[in-house]
């Protein structure tokens, strides 16, 4: 079976819209609207409470809706215009609001391009799709940074804003070459198995969380993301703290890069292998290398090293973009709520970034850039010890198979 390739194209542009304007919007308060880091903290923390209180809704809309691609279309239209209004209206009411609309609008995004991967591909073709999707879009990422370094070098930091939007179009552009026809909402809800449920409905919500590996998973993702989110904040802040806002959104970009690149190599990666090894060995690198990437970042000030550090990411993130949705896929595999699985477990991402956000930043105002990487790296090491400990490979045996020996076009 071929690669979907309209499908690949929303990934492509997606990275950058579902992202938002995150560490550059931390940039834009710190060095041009000279706000506090506190302030910065719940600026960026006010999109991530707005993803944690629309995600669990957001999941359950997508498993029941059948205009899937309309809603796609729908949130990038909100995002691009919220990124938009923070420069036109340029004052604090805006970038809550603003921040606030990115975050309801990411909490559908991210469960609509699973199901609607699941839903035109199936099963037997979601760890290869799902592979190519989590390839193209580190691309599109990678691709955006430059642009955002160049637009800030050459023209205006606040380019970046104008990108975001851009990007929001092209993802635009390619739903609307997606077959709506072509998608099974069933399939894309991971399907609905009578000896699971009982009959031909959904299994219910309260039965879906007896599965232990769903709770195991659930507690070492927040542990990770609380971990995780306000690395590249404050590494941005950090690189703009001595040098002016161009420069800074610059070196942000090639940590992006950085990254990005790793990412794209990871996502082709796991794509080979995690039919092959399981999904656990492959969590478990990613789990390893977030509190080194933590503790390294609190030893170092150079530009260059902190750039290089960044390229970590591309490991821990790579990884875990790609292997999130195949353990979903997995645990929730014939109940019919894979995307509220999902956004139950992303609204615990969101809950974990914003604590991370706002504790991260103010720990920083009142010691160091230090205390807050080894404070975020201390919390990545009780995750990794809880995922060693009690989480289950969920991958089938009978599922186990050898890659396929013959790329797809």
């Amino acid at each position: 079976m071929q690669l979907n390739r309209p499908l690949l194209g929303v990934n492509f542009f997606a990275g950058d819209v579902v992202g938002g304007i995150g560490p550059y919007l931390a940039i834009y308060l710190l060095s041009l609207q000279h706000w506090s880091p506190g302030s910065i903290g719940f600026a960026l923390a006010a999109g991530s409470i707005a993803t944690v209180v629309m995600q669990s809704p957001a999941g359950a809309i997508v498993d029941s809706v059948t205009w899937k691609r309309t809603l796609l279309i729908g949130c990038a239209i909100a995002i691009a215009i919220s990124t938009l209004g923070i420069l036109a209206f340029n004052d604090a009411f805006a970038v809550y609001t603003a921040q606030i609309l990115i975050g309801s609008a990411s909490a559908f995004l991210g469960p609509l391009i699973a199901a609607v991967t699941l839903g035109l591909v199936g099963h037997a073709y979601f760890t290869r799709q799902t592979s190519a999707n989590q390839a193209w879009n580190h691309a599109g990422n990678m691709l955006a940074a430059v642009l955002a370094a160049i637009l800030a070098l050459t023209w205006s930091p606040l380019g970046v804003f104008w990108l975001v939007a851009a990007m929001a179009c092209g993802m635009i552009i390619c739903a609307l070459l997606i077959n709506r026809n072509a998608i099974d909402h069933e399939l894309a809800r991971g399907g609905v198995a009578e000896e699971n449920t009982g009959s031909g409905n959904p299994e219910g919500i309260l039965s879906l969380f007896e599965d232990r590996r769903l709770l195991v998973f659930a507690i070492c993702i927040f542990l990770f993301h609380s971990a995780n989110a306000s690395m590249l904040p404050l590494v941005s802040q950090k690189l703009s703290s001595n040098s002016d806002a161009q420069h800074g959104i610059a070196f942000t970009a090639a940590c992006v890069i950085a990254a990005q690149l790793v990412m794209i190599v990871m996502a082709i990666f796991c794509g080979k292998k995690a039919d092959v090894w399981g999904r656990k060995p492959l969590l478990l690198i990613a789990f390893l290398v977030l509190p080194v990437r933590g503790i390294l970042f609190s030893q170092f000030d150079n530009t260059y090293a902190l750039v290089a550090i960044q390229a970590l990411d591309g490991v821990a993130n790579g990884i875990f973009a790609m292997v999130f949705l195949l353990v979903l896929a997995d645990i929730t595999a014939g109940t019919g709520r894979f995307n509220f699985a999902q956004g139950v477990l992303a609204m615990l991402i969101g809950i974990g970034a914003s604590l991370s956000n706002i504790a991260a930043e103010y720990i920083v105002q009142f010691t160091s850039y230090t205390v807050g990487f080894l404070s975020l790296a201390a919390t990545a090491t009780v995750g990794l010890v809880i995922y060693v400990v009690f989480m289950e490979e969920t991958l089938v045996k009978e599922k186990r198979v050898e890659p396929d020996p013959k790329p797809t076009q």
